[in-house]
């Protein structure tokens, strides 16, 4: 992927990795486009950086993805680069009555808007230059924490996703790179901590983009960042060691 001088849509860009991602972007001489569902981080994104333009959109609604397109279409019609940020995290453990309201929640964020989106702006992206489609998953696709179990199993459905359209849309000329973050200080899974600004000891978020962005200027089209690349190579071979710290008394 060609990092300049592109038209970059970043969805969940109002805060944690989307933010970043959109930040170092723009610095880098792209025009950036962000959207999120609270326009109060929005604004204060761009009051920070001015050339990045804000759109208020909840992706996991059917309706305001098609709105997004529709207005990119008519606002952004150079855009040549969607990066599906957006996601959502909440505690789910089969057995222990599972918030049904949570879990559509976590399918329609991290699996529909993404699978959606995607479809839905190839015609866009299709006969640009540098055309390309960024997933970002995360390391628990490969070994899944079991009190997060919706969570994982939705990651684990990106990365699949994601070789599926790099095979399909190589023919459209769309590139299709997915970014495997390890668990990065962020806001996401806040709604499980005692203090939710208290840190949760992952990845500063600055290391995370340093080392990002280095597997994209290799041109990598998986993206391994920190931890996942272990849990990339041995997979189930992890799960017990992951998992023991959280196995009750």
């Amino acid at each position: 992927m060609k990092l300049t001088s592109n038209t970059i849509l970043i969805t969940g860009g109002s805060s944690g990795i989307g933010l970043a991602l959109a930040q170092r972007l723009s610095s880098l001489g792209n025009k950036l486009i962000i959207c999120g569902r609270r326009a109060d981080r929005l604004e204060a994104a761009k009051q920070n950086d001015p050339t990045i333009d804000i759109k208020v959109c909840d992706v996991s609604s059917e309706t305001q993805r098609i709105e997004l397109v529709q207005w990119l279409k008519s606002h952004h019609p150079d855009l040549n680069v969607v990066v599906n940020n957006a996601g959502i995290q909440f505690k789910s453990i089969i057995g222990s009555t599972l918030n049904m309201n949570q879990v559509r929640q976590e399918i329609e964020t991290n699996i529909l808007a993404g699978l959606h989106l995607s479809d839905l702006v190839v015609p866009l992206l299709q006969g640009k230059a540098n055309a390309t489609i960024i997933n970002v998953s995360s390391g628990l696709a490969f070994v899944p924490l079991a009190f997060m179990t919706v969570y994982c199993a939705t990651r684990a459905f990106v990365h699949s996703m994601t070789m599926s359209m790099r095979f399909s849309l190589r023919q459209k000329g769309i590139e299709v790179i997915e970014i495997i973050p390890p668990s990065v200080d962020t806001e996401l899974g806040k709604e499980r901590r005692t203090d939710p600004s208290q840190s949760h000891g992952g990845m500063p978020i600055e290391t995370f983009i340093q080392e990002a962005f280095q597997g994209l200027e290799a041109g990598s089209p998986e993206v391994i960042v920190g931890l996942s690349s272990d849990l990339r190579q041995k997979g189930e071979l992890m799960f017990e060691q992951m998992n023991q710290p959280f196995v009750e008394a």
